[in-house]
């Protein structure tokens, strides 16, 4: 069960680096509303330009802590609960704006991945 979660970690992490460090100024089908990156996606929310800021470095930190996690164990469960949330809040605003639910699935999978994360580190 270690080498899942570590392998889920990893997941998790690499794939919201890749999101914020990598693409942020890529198109995704993803994305919210009709915006072509990062920087357009918060406003198509009604969010201010600064939370991108914010909502980036947090989930920046969270994924470096996942992937600390795999020496520092008790990084895991607040990393993967905080990643959650965050991917639910994800989720949440592309409700919000009536986005088709397909867009919102990424962000849906990686909070069940954060639950799975947080589940297999009480076996």
């Amino acid at each position: 069960m270690l080498y899942l979660r570590i392998a889920l970690q990893l997941f998790v992490a690499l794939g919201v680096l890749n999101v914020w460090l990598l693409r942020a100024d890529k198109p995704s089908a993803y994305r919210g509303g009709n915006a072509r990156n990062l920087r357009e996606e918060f406003p198509a929310y009604g969010l201010p330009a600064w939370s991108m800021y914010l909502v980036g470095a947090i989930k920046i930190l969270l994924a470096v802590a996942l992937i600390a996690g795999i020496w520092f164990p008790l990084l895991v469960r607040p990393a993967a609960i905080g990643m959650g949330l965050m991917m639910l809040g994800a989720v949440a605003m592309h409700v919000k704006i009536k986005d088709p639910l397909q867009k919102s699935l990424p962000a849906a999978g990686v909070a069940l991945l954060c639950a799975l994360i947080v589940l297999l580190g009480r076996v």
